[in-house]
């Protein structure tokens, strides 16, 4: 683990405004290494490391998705619970613009743009959840109970395997 100074981020701050306990965790980020490189070095299951993902419906009105970092979004089942005809991923410079943090380091809280957030239901299920804290190699290990009073997700099941 890094000696370095954990960043204060939007997240952070929401956070901390929200009272929420957090632990942070940092660690070397590789380009395009995703959860399995983080679960790697922080010595977790990649199933406990939730993705951000920015997505956009088919009218390009952006949305969050949280899910596993061991699974894939089924866009088409997501879409469905949604209530839209289609969801698919945006670019990362779209996805940037929306968020206000850089991919690689998209956190779902303290997001630049107000979005919807969908959360995979089997997150609930965990006891701990690491998930970005708004920069790239810094996560933040919480409950899922906390996400979910914070940003109030409809819980969804869009995963694939």
């Amino acid at each position: 683990m890094s000696k370095e100074k954990a960043p204060v981020t939007q997240a952070i701050r929401l956070l901390r405004q929200h009272q929420v306990s957090y632990s942070e965790h940092l660690y070397k980020y590789e380009e395009k290494g995703g959860t399995r490189v983080s679960a790697r070095e922080l010595g977790v299951d990649e199933h406990c490391v939730i993705k951000t993902l920015i997505m956009e419906d088919e009218h390009k009105k952006p949305l969050i998705v949280l899910m596993h970092g061991d699974r894939e979004v089924g866009t088409g089942m997501l879409a469905k619970q949604a209530g839209v005809k289609k969801i698919s991923p945006c670019d990362a410079k779209t996805a940037d613009k929306h968020s206000g943090y850089q991919v690689g380091g998209t956190s779902p809280f303290g997001t630049r743009a107000s979005m919807p957030v969908y959360m995979e239901a089997s997150i609930t299920e965990l006891d701990k959840i690491y998930i970005n804290g708004g920069k790239r190699g810094f996560l933040l290990g919480l409950s899922p109970q906390e996400v979910i009073r914070v940003l109030q997700p409809v819980l969804v099941q869009a995963a694939a395997s």
